[in-house]
């Protein structure tokens, strides 16, 4: 093995764990203690800082630097990192043009082998779409609250509304929350925290959020209903408080074939019943929005449950056909 073959595998073994014992390196890598401490302080020349550890077996452990040394990446972890770097671009994060740069770094030093096997997953991001653009938080932002959600102190922020007529009107008091965890979902970050104010959980847009400083006091956690954060956050998009399944669900027969709905079911089920008849089950907010939802499809309905999806169909057909009437 020549010695920077050597001093790779090396690197490799110390970024897998923290703490290697002198005697297990040598072992490893097939050679005497004297090699793997010249080879140690070879790599310390390089920028790595690794520092020995004490004890009976004696050994060497990578801790962090002031600077950034040389990485190693084994085949897989290069085509993560490319994989990744290519979707950073709709993640709402402000680091497009530095996810760019670096991805261009990567490819520049990328053998030939792996360039193939990345260009064999190469794919198109397509931006949110939804109610408005995708938002964008500068980096500072979710430094600023992930560094308060990980030391448990209280964030104070300005919160702006989402109201475009609210811009001329006073600014209200900063906010004081007990940050709990940063979710993205569908291009968007999120802060869910207790706001101490409101004495309940709430989710913020951290593209609203500008921090303020100094941070707040510690604070002891709270349990997040139901535990997960992402959880939390999918709930309430769905008009729930803490379990993440719509409010509201029920099932109906659309006189149309399968394929025809499948296309359009989102989280719905659909099951087939012949050639041009399905049962389709979903959810919604509201029995009233899961019945206008239903009838996109302009199809023949037949509810089939629950008896509050059949009453929503007459309240909305009680004022559609006011309308109707009204406009002629």
């Amino acid at each position: 093995m020549t010695t920077t073959s050597r001093l790779l595998n090396l690197l490799s073994l110390l970024q897998t764990r923290r703490d290697w014992p002198g005697a297990l390196l040598a072992e490893r890598l097939e050679i005497s203690h004297r090699t793997v401490r010249r080879d140690v302080d070879r790599l310390r020349e390089m920028g790595y800082r690794i520092e020995a550890t004490m004890g009976p077996d004696g050994g060497y452990r990578l801790d962090a630097g002031h600077e950034l040394p040389p990485l190693l990446f084994d085949d897989d972890q290069v085509v993560a990192l490319t994989v990744a770097l290519q979707a950073a671009a709709v993640t709402g994060a402000g680091i497009e043009e530095a996810a760019l740069r670096a991805l261009t770094t990567v490819r520049q030093v990328m053998p030939s082998r792996l360039r193939h096997r990345l260009d064999a997953v190469e794919f198109a991001t397509v931006p949110r779409t939804g109610d408005g653009p995708a938002a964008t938080v500068s980096p500072e932002v979710l430094i600023a609250v992930s560094a308060a959600v990980r030391a448990r102190d209280v964030l104070r922020f300005d919160y702006s509304s989402a109201d475009p007529d609210a811009a001329g009107a006073p600014q209200p008091p900063p906010r004081r929350v007990e940050p709990h965890h940063l979710v993205t979902a569908q291009g968007r970050w999120y802060l869910v925290a207790w706001d101490l104010d409101r004495d309940d959980w709430r989710i913020f847009r951290a593209d609203r959020i500008e921090p303020r400083t100094p941070a707040g006091p510690r604070f002891v956690p709270r349990e997040l209903p139901g535990g997960d954060p992402r959880q939390f956050v999918s709930a309430r998009f769905k008009g729930s408080e803490t379990r993440d399944a719509w409010p509201c669900i029920g099932t109906v027969v659309l006189h149309l074939p399968a394929s025809a709905v499948l296309l359009y079911a989102g989280d719905g089920t659909v099951e087939e019943l012949g050639p041009d008849r399905c049962r389709y089950t979903v959810g919604a907010w509201s029995w009233s929005a899961l019945a206008a939802a239903l009838g996109r499809f302009d199809a023949e309905i037949d509810v089939v449950s629950p008896p509050e999806l059949a009453e929503a169909f007459g309240r909305l057909a009680s004022r559609f056909a006011a309308t109707a009437a009204g406009g002629r």
